[in-house]
């Protein structure tokens, strides 16, 4: 797919928040390590995109963008079957056949797969009944171009849904040093990065800045609340703060030594195996009806 289209030209070059993003970017902060992966196929729609199941029939046309491995999208397409369309977007290849994957797998038809960039979207004006994306805009150079982008491919009356957590709102149970300094580190390696781990609260104010102007906000939650829950969120954070994508920008960006990240990952285990461990994810979520 051609990425690199003129409908960049069309969105602006300057996020609202002021931050100068000329040409727009995407760097994904933790890229496609097992650990990563392990936490995107978890996810459903019931546990990740509820806000917009009310959204959704049989015969509606969806573009779900950065798509991850796919259970999402595989949920969105029994959703508007029969007589629907979804077509699942990312920017790593890679991914985007493990997609096509799931969807074989789980025998579902009906939906295309390509790489795309969410800036500059290869695809006609008034394309889709919705566009999605999950945990998506904290990643991405210009949020607003992004959604602006959004916007244009989705048809008159359709609606623009995105859910992003926010870190700085996340909370756990009992106290633990290690992943204060956690916190603190991925927020930094985020942002220099060239995205927004706070996301999740500024997902309105975006919206507003790319011109919808009926625009639903709401917040809902991951809690990870049992000894099997809190062992599996602490696992596959201790093993990607020291193998991942994000480990390598923290190393290569000064924001951190191997020796530090592997104390922070030793802190994610102890952690994890407190008795009373609970940690809780924010996530913020707009609905944008395109007028």
């Amino acid at each position: 797919m051609n990425t690199a289209g003129n409908a960049g030209s069309r969105a602006g070059r300057v996020a609202e928040d002021g931050r100068n993003t000329a040409g727009g970017s995407a760097v994904y902060t933790h890229g496609h390590h097992e650990s990563v992966l392990r936490s995107h196929r978890w996810r459903t729609a019931e546990n990740s995109a509820a806000y917009l199941l009310g959204e959704l029939r049989p015969g509606l046309s969806v573009l779900d963008v950065g798509c991850g491995p796919g259970t999402i999208t595989a949920d969105l397409a029994q959703r508007v079957a029969p007589g629907g369309r979804v077509t699942a977007v990312d920017a790593s290849a890679e991914v985007v056949e493990q997609a096509r994957r799931h969807a074989a797998e789980r025998g579902l038809t009906g939906i295309a797969f390509a790489t795309a960039d969410v800036h500059a979207l290869d695809f006609p004006d008034d394309s889709f009944d919705v566009v999605h994306a999950h945990q998506v805009l904290q990643h991405v150079g210009d949020p607003v171009r992004a959604l602006r982008e959004m916007r244009r491919v989705c048809r008159p009356g359709g609606v623009v849904a995105a859910r992003d957590a926010d870190y700085a709102a996340m909370t756990w149970y009992p106290a633990a040093p290690g992943l204060d300094a956690w916190l603190a580190l991925y927020r930094r390696v985020a942002r220099a990065n060239g995205g927004e781990p706070d996301a999740g609260r500024r997902l309105h104010a975006w919206a507003r800045g790319a011109g919808f102007t009926e625009v639903a906000a709401s917040a809902t939650s991951w809690c990870f609340a049992t000894g099997e829950e809190t062992a599996w969120w602490s696992s596959l954070w201790a093993d990607r703060t020291t193998a991942s994508a994000y480990a390598e920008a923290a190393t290569r960006g000064g924001h951190a030594t191997p020796a530090e990240l592997a104390s922070l990952s030793a802190a994610w285990r102890a952690w994890g195996a407190h008795p009373d461990a609970w940690f809780s994810v924010l996530n913020g979520e707009i609905l944008a009806r395109v007028h």
